[in-house]
């Protein structure tokens, strides 16, 4: 929304301005997704997103053909005022909330994704061709016999990097990023780039792909397939055994990747000495091993200047064909991942340095500083649990590296590692460069990801322009009017894409939990409140235990120990500690799951290892009919 706002506290040093909103100039959301129920003279729609207090209100003549049930789009034609809703009329039915499929697509009609194309999009992809020819291959470096991998997920389809590597004298490396080149195919102001534009990001769902380029370029022309021409940008990086890079050159190349490569497999090669994988791969191993070599000096030398590495369990929810969740499992990052990571930040960092110094107009990436507010308060939350923070008034990253550092291994890692990454900053794209406190880079940029994010493509026809010195003062006018808007709008469809995202994963979760209420779980406090602790399961999923559900003695919430005690019986529950619970309840309208505490009757031994849910459920009712 547009608003008017006064302030009712100015700028004092570090302190921000605070004020109140006396007016809304321009709604930015008209539309409304929900559950529509109808009676006999009006309708209603109840609001998927729980923040929209009140129902709206739906005149007959305006339900469009939506029954009691259906999920559907409502657009507002009267916002609320006092004592009153709002007024809206249904402009889509996506289907009845029970069908496959509709919980997903109302997540996306409610961040405003686009599964189709516009026809004129289509229509400028379906003229690219589908192979790279002789005249395209004009003032590009020929890399097509340099040895070159991509490596990526087994389900990746949109492949914008591949790497090379190379050992010098002098203990140095040649590492090579060679990109995608999407902007020789998606040119300016083109219907193509429009759509990109708008899109701002490709978004990664638990069951589909909502790509930000037709599948024709994605998984397609653009991307890196072994064992074809494609067209890239390369990075050619010299680095010494310090991991600083001593020497580079950026240019327009043409590539033929020779494998397409997965983090399994590499990982396997690598740490598993995996004879078949050696003997498929032979020619490449060695270019693995020194891979792998240079990513552990690259991240010595990026964690020694206090880059902030938090590590956050990720999860992998896989579904079957009707969108049915069927597993959760932790997905491990490896050192094939880490190799990627490396070698992808270091030529970001190389990138935008450049650019920085050539003075064009370009898209950075940056991270900027924490609110001195944020961090005191932070200060204090990590005192109270026995740590301190060094130089909270202008802290710098390495401070906070060193604290991960000293909790890691610790019952309390996971409530510092998530409250600290709440006191910072969130990271944005940004016409201006600040640099990027959470990596501790001084430049930053996105380069490497052109065919799923539009930073990365206009950096690449900002960097193209600059190198065939078309950049001339028009230009830089130009491009210096229009990236702050471009940096916002990315920034903003980015945050919608990571929202949509996470908002999938949790009503996978949900659903997956349905299927075993009732059933007792072994997990980990990781966070405490005063209404109740959250407790995490080793598969990622979170829940609650309500303090008004723990009927064995009244607790008291210590908000400097974060922990509940027991009134009379001095029981504790603190952050980090294993505990029995059972599901009760897990709604997937709410996207809740609610735990209760379970006393434990039995020994820290009846649990296998891996705290199998099914196992400790089966040694329970064992468990249950001996002593019975």
């Amino acid at each position: 929304d547009r608003v008017i706002a006064r302030y009712t506290k100015k700028v004092i040093g570090d302190r921000s301005a605070e004020g109140e909103i006396i007016r809304i100039l321009d709604r930015a959301n008209k539309t409304v997704v929900g559950i529509f129920e109808s009676s006999r003279y009006f309708g209603f729609v109840v609001p998927d997103d729980r923040r929209i207090s009140g129902d709206i209100f739906v005149p007959k003549d305006e339900f469009n053909g939506a029954k009691s049930g259906d999920k559907v789009v409502v657009e507002i034609v009267k916002w609320p005022e006092k004592r009153r809703n709002a007024e809206g009329k249904v402009i889509e039915v996506i289907g009845n909330v029970n069908d496959p499929g509709t919980d997903i697509v109302s997540i996306i009609k409610s961040f405003k994704l686009n599964e189709t194309f516009p026809d004129d999009v289509l229509a400028q992809a379906d003229k690219i061709p589908d192979t790279v020819t002789e005249d395209m291959l004009k003032g590009r470096r020929d890399l097509r016999q340099l040895r070159m991998v991509t490596i990526d997920g087994e389900d990746a389809k949109d492949l914008d990097d591949a790497v090379s590597i190379e050992r010098l004298p002098e203990g140095k490396y040649r590492l090579g990023v060679h990109i995608a080149d999407v902007s020789y195919y998606v040119t300016e102001g083109s219907p193509l780039d429009r759509e990109a534009l708008a899109r701002g990001t490709s978004v990664y769902l638990v069951d589909r792909v909502i790509p930000m380029l037709p599948q024709k370029l994605s998984n397609g022309i653009c991307s890196l397939n072994p064992g074809v021409d494609r067209l890239s940008f390369s990075v050619m990086m010299d680095i010494d055994k310090t991991g600083k890079v001593v020497d580079y050159e950026i240019f327009p190349s043409v590539i033929n990747v020779n494998e397409r490569m997965t983090y399994t497999n590499v990982y396997k090669i690598l740490e598993e000495n995996d004879e078949d994988l050696i003997k498929r791969y032979d020619y490449l191993v060695d270019d693995f091993k020194t891979m792998k070599e240079l990513a552990l000096i690259l991240r010595k030398k990026r964690m020694s200047r206090g880059s902030i590495d938090f590590d956050f369990p990720e999860a992998k929810v896989t579904v079957d064909e009707n969108g049915k969740p069927i597993e959760i499992k932790k997905y491990e990052l490896t050192i094939a991942n880490k190799i990627i990571e490396e070698f992808m930040l270091i030529c970001n960092e190389t990138v935008a340095e450049h650019f920085f110094w050539a003075n064009v107009p370009f898209v950075y990436r940056i991270h900027e500083e924490p609110d001195t507010e944020k961090m005191e308060a932070f200060s204090e939350f990590v005192h109270n649990l026995g740590y301190s923070v060094k130089g909270i008034n202008k802290i710098h990253p390495r401070a906070l590296q060193d604290l991960l550092e000293k909790v890691k291994g610790s019952k309390v890692e996971r409530i510092i590692s998530t409250v600290m990454l709440r006191s910072l900053q969130k990271a944005k794209y940004s016409s201006q460069h600040y640099g990027h406190f959470g990596l501790a880079a001084k430049f930053y940029c996105h380069f490497t990801s052109p065919i799923r994010r539009y930073p990365d493509l206009i950096i690449h026809r900002i960097m193209k322009e600059y190198l065939e010195g078309k950049l001339d003062s028009a230009r830089e006018e130009y491009l210096n009017r229009a990236l702050p808007d471009i940096a916002r709008q990315c920034s903003e469809r980015e945050r919608a894409a990571d929202d949509a995202e996470r908002e999938t994963e949790n009503l996978k979760k949900v659903e997956y939990m349905k299927e075993h209420e009732g059933e007792i779980f072994r997990g980990v406090i990781s966070n405490v409140t005063s209404f109740g602790m959250f407790v995490e399961l080793d598969n990622t999923v979170e829940g609650l235990v309500r303090v008004s559900s723990m009927e064995d003695d009244f607790y008291i919430f210590n908000e400097k120990q974060y922990c509940l005690v027991g009134e009379r019986t001095r029981k504790t529950y603190r952050v980090g500690d294993i505990v029995t619970v059972q599901l009760v309840r897990a709604d997937i309208p709410t996207r809740e799951i609610e735990f209760l505490i379970v006393d434990d009757e039995f020994e820290e031994d009846d649990y296998e290892e891996e705290n199998d849910m099914i196992e400790v459920k089966k040694k329970r009712s064992r468990k249950k009919k001996a002593d019975e």
